[in-house]
């Protein structure tokens, strides 16, 4: 009989719906890490909340475990890059929580416009300053939303059942998807010059991380207010604050922080501030959702082998595996590399198996190849969802298998078509498991790809080559391997770069400044 350990605290249902599939289970709350450390290695599953760390140190001395289940979306507190090494699952429940962080959201939302919260400490204190708290209504305002995914998605549509007009930046969000949703897509700046409130429900990656700074909030129409339930780095801090001292903010409403738990803030305090500590997911509905959820999918998963919302591995058997494995790889960076570079809203995309690659079972490649295409952008996307939140989005997903190989016994082909353009990448296995690009944007090339590499789009003219060098070369920037490919003499050309350490802005602006350069691209992979 399989072992689980529950070690944070969560609703009842879990240990009961484990237990009743034929899983044993012990419910340990509160340990510290050595203790964890001491007794994990009983288990066969660990199953949590955002207490515990799981730790390389806690999957070093899990020597049995198998999966561990999140019961709930984020996962900070776990390594999942060292279970992946380890061989064990990850598993989180990405639905569960979306209405009740939405509900919290408008909760902040109402909260602002009539200064609840301080007019209900200042009544209890026996002032009765009602001309202090002037309020605002909602109804007729411009709610604009960033990352209108799950959450962003039911904020809008309580938000328009309170007669707000809603507006949303989101670069995978298509336009008939706004359309289902009844709200108008737009970019960035413009929704900081209009809205009257702004609503985060877009993940901490390193593109939204601190997309509300001085700059942004300079932008924005005078005596706005924001909500943050979704990730604290979102916002600069010392920014939001100055934003507030102004004028230019007239509130803000925070469940969350740049650092958890937070005992001392800076923005602790002041009178246009309302503060939760990070109540987004915190109703009995909620956690029993997750609760139920993560203990059905650990018991399926430890019982029969399903697997579902798992972050770190496809849906394969056991017989697929090694086949499979080197495909695995070479679908991860087709899609990774097309997501680096997508900034506009996806429509469609295409992935072509040729030769051996048409024999496989595609399905789990697929899904990898939408998951990097997604990633950059959603951090809860994974090989189990990737495909349902691409048809939730509206994005088009083809396959097509062509048995007979062209050029190459083997080959993948992602071609993906965006509000603004196609682009399409393909890639091959070197000596039968070693993952190669051989084309991109229809240009052939041949290139291995290494943890941070360049990718520039140039005039195909003299002198490209040593002013890159020199850019590099003054920014102390080591360049491990250079490729080449251009369409014709004279015309469009691509180079892919691997160079030693992440380029920093100073240098991917000097590089934009060489005469030759059309567009110039860090990724990392």
């Amino acid at each position: 009989m399989p072992k689980v350990l529950i070690s944070d605290k969560m609703s009842p249902l879990a240990e009961q719906i484990l237990k009743e599939r034929g899983v044993e289970v012990d419910v340990k709350i509160g340990m510290s890490q050595e203790e964890l450390i001491h007794c994990v290695y009983q288990y066969d599953g660990l199953a949590v909340r955002s207490s515990t760390k799981v730790t390389m140190d806690v999957l070093n001395a899990g020597t049995n475990l198998k999966v561990i289940g999140r019961a709930g979306i984020g996962v900070d507190n776990l390594d999942v890059e060292a279970a992946t090494a380890a061989g064990v699952c990850v598993m989180n429940t990405p639905f569960g929580n979306s209405i009740t962080t939405a509900e919290h959201a408008i909760a902040m939302i109402m909260s602002l416009s009539r200064q609840i919260p301080h007019a209900n400490a200042s009544t209890h204190a026996g002032k009765w300053e009602k001309s202090k708290f002037m309020g605002v209504e909602i109804m007729g305002k411009i709610l604009g939303i960033i990352g209108c995914g799950n959450v962003g998605a039911v904020v809008a549509d309580r938000a328009q059942g309170l007669k707000m007009r809603v507006i949303s930046f989101d670069p995978y969000l298509s336009p008939e998807r706004a359309t289902e949703l009844g709200i108008e897509k737009v970019e960035l700046e413009e929704l900081y010059s209009r809205a009257d409130f702004i609503s985060l429900h877009t993940p901490l990656t390193d593109a939204t991380r601190e997309i509300i700074n001085a700059e942004a909030i300079a932008k924005m129409k005078p005596g706005m207010r924001i909500v943050n339930c979704a990730r604290g780095g979102l916002i600069v801090e010392k920014d939001l604050k100055l934003g507030l001292e102004s004028g230019q903010i007239a509130a803000a409403g925070l469940d969350v922080f740049e650092v958890e738990p937070a005992k001392n803030n800076i923005l602790f305090g002041m009178e246009n501030i309302v503060a939760t500590p990070h109540l987004g997911a915190s109703t009995t509905e909620a956690q029993e959702k997750v609760a139920l959820q993560v203990a059905e999918q650990m018991a399926d998963y430890l019982i029969s082998g399903a697997v579902t919302n798992a972050l770190n591995m496809p849906s394969v058997t056991a017989e697929e595996a090694p086949r499979l494995k080197p495909y695995l790889s070479l679908a991860k960076q087709l899609g990774s590399f097309a997501g680096q570079l997508t900034e506009s809203a996806l429509e469609s995309v295409t992935i072509e198996y040729e030769g051996h690659a048409a024999e496989l079972n595609i399905r789990p490649l697929t899904s990898i190849i939408i998951q990097g295409l997604l990633s950059p952008l959603m951090v809860s996307v994974n090989t189990v969802n990737a495909l349902v939140i691409a048809k939730e989005r509206d994005i088009r997903v083809s396959e097509v298998k062509h048995e007979l190989a062209s050029v190459y016994q083997t080959l993948i082909k992602l071609t993906v078509k965006t509000e603004k353009q196609t682009r399409s990448i393909a890639g091959t296995l070197f000596a039968g498991s070693r993952p190669r690009i051989v084309e991109i944007k229809d240009i052939p090339i041949d290139a291995e790809l290494g943890p941070n590499m360049l990718f520039i789009t140039n005039r195909d003219k003299p002198g490209f080559i040593g002013s890159l060098g020199k850019a590099l070369g003054d920014a102390k920037i080591n360049i491990a391997t250079f490729h080449l490919g251009r369409a014709t003499a004279g015309g469009d050309a691509i180079a892919l770069i691997e160079v030693d350490g992440a380029p920093g802005k100073a240098v991917m602006d000097d590089i934009c400044k060489i005469e030759q350069v059309v567009q110039v691209k860090a990724l990392t992979f």
